[in-house]
C-alpha cells in the first residue's frame, strides 16, 4: 500500500495547490448552492479533477467516489478511492483559513490509506492500516486524557440535518457541563486529524457523509483512538453519526449521548 499512499499524498498536494491559488483571489471564486446550507465552488471541482488525474495516471481501473463528481467507476471494484477535495467549503468561500483535502483508499471494504492535507498550514496527516499514523514525518498519537473534565471536544453542528437540532443541542449542553471546552471549527476532516494528533481529545457530529470521515476514521484508529457511532457500534460510515477520540473519551461521550438520542438516531 505504500505506493498508493504516495499517490494519495501527491494528489492531496496537487489539490492543495489549486485551493491555495484560488484562496488568494476569492473574489473570482464561483459559488453555487447544491442544497440547503450546502455549497460548491469551481475550486471544489478543479481540486477534485486534480485528485482524479493523479489517481488515474497510476491506477486507471480503480473506482473513485467523490463529493462533487459522484462515483467515477473503474473496472476494478476492489479498490475504491473516497475523496473530498475541499472539506470546509463554507470556511473557504468566506476567507476563513481552515479547510482540508481528504483522501481515503478502501480495499475490499476496508480503509487502507488515509491522507488529510491542510494546504494553508502545509500540514499532512497520513495513515496506513496497521502501520500507524503520522503528522508530516512524525508519529502521532491521540491524547492520554481520560476524564471528560480535562478534555477539549471538537464538534460540528448538523446544519445540513436540522431535524436533529434538538437532540444535538441536548448532547452539546450535557457535554459542555462535563468537559473543559468545546470547539466548532468547520471541517470534520481536520477535526478528526486533530483528534489523531492529540490536539483535541474527542469529536462528535451528526449527519456526515463517507467522504467527510473515511480518511479521518483511519487516522484516529491508527493513532490509538477509537471511533463509534452514537450507540457505541460501528455503523458511522453508513449513518454519518460519529464519535471519535482517545478510547476513554470516546466511551465517555457515548455514555453521555446515548440516553439523549432520538429514535431516529438510535437506528
Amino acid at each position: 500500500m505504500y505506493p498508493m499512499q504516495t499517490i494519495a499524498v501527491r494528489a492531496a498536494r496537487a489539490a492543495g495547490q489549486t485551493i491555495i491559488r484560488a484562496f488568494a483571489e476569492l473574489d473570482k471564486v464561483e459559488v453555487t448552492a447544491k442544497g440547503i446550507n450546502d455549497y460548491v465552488t469551481n475550486v471544489d471541482k478543479e481540486a477534485e479533477s486534480a485528485i482524479i488525474y493523479q489517481i488515474r495516471k497510476s491506477y486507471p481501473d480503480h473506482t473513485i467516489v467523490g463529493e462533487e463528481g459522484g462515483e467515477n467507476k473503474g473496472s476494478n471494484k476492489d479498490y475504491v478511492w473516497i475523496i473530498d477535495p475541499l472539506d470546509g467549503t463554507n470556511n473557504f468561500v468566506r476567507g476563513i483559513p481552515h479547510f482540508a483535502v481528504s483522501i481515503a483508499l478502501q480495499y475490499k471494504g476496508k480503509t487502507e490509506v488515509a491522507v488529510v492535507y491542510d494546504p494553508i498550514r502545509d500540514e499532512l496527516f497520513s495513515a496506513l492500516r496497521g502501520k500507524g499514523a503520522k503528522y508530516n514525518d512524525f508519529r502521532m498519537r491521540v491524547s492520554k486524557r481520560g476524564e471528560l473534565n480535562e478534555t477539549i471536544i471538537a464538534t460540528g453542528f448538523p446544519f445540513k440535518a436540522k431535524q436533529h437540532t434538538e437532540t444535538y443541542m441536548k448532547i452539546f449542553g450535557e457535554l459542555f457541563t462535563q468537559c473543559a471546552d468545546l470547539r466548532r471549527a468547520g471541517s470534520a476532516a481536520l477535526d478528526l486529524a486533530y483528534v489523531a494528533a492529540g490536539r483535541v481529545d474527542g469529536f462528535f457530529e451528526i449527519g456526515l457523509k463517507p467522504w467527510d470521515i473515511a480518511a479521518g476514521d483511519l487516522l484516529v484508529r491508527e493513532a490509538g483512538g477509537t471511533v463509534t457511532d452514537f450507540t457505541g457500534n460501528h455503523e458511522y460510515m453508513t449513518s454519518g453519526n460519529i464519535i471519535a477520540g482517545a478510547p476513554k473519551v470516546t466511551s465517555a461521550i457515548v455514555k453521555t449521548a446515548r440516553p439523549l438520542l432520538s429514535e431516529a438516531l438510535k437506528r
